[in-house]
């Protein structure tokens, strides 16, 4: 996944304000307290901080794989 994929991923599931909201102050604890930007930010992987994203927030499984990713052309 790439930051932009992570980044369409939370506007998909979240919305613009609430995703802004989620990724700059909801604190990942598998990401040593870090939020979603921060993790983003120190190089860690988009993909991984999605998942721990998607636990915090109590985000169904069923949303989790393949958010971010553009639909296919019909």
């Amino acid at each position: 996944m790439r930051v932009s994929e992570f980044r369409q991923a939370v506007l998909d599931e979240f919305g613009s304000g609430f995703g802004r909201v989620v990724t700059s102050d909801l604190v990942l604890t598998e990401f040593g307290g870090r939020t979603a930007d921060q993790a983003i930010g120190a190089g860690e992987d988009a993909r991984e901080v999605w998942m721990a994203l998607c636990r915090a927030a109590d985000v169904p499984t069923s949303r989790w794989h393949g958010a971010g990713l553009p639909l296919p052309r019909s």
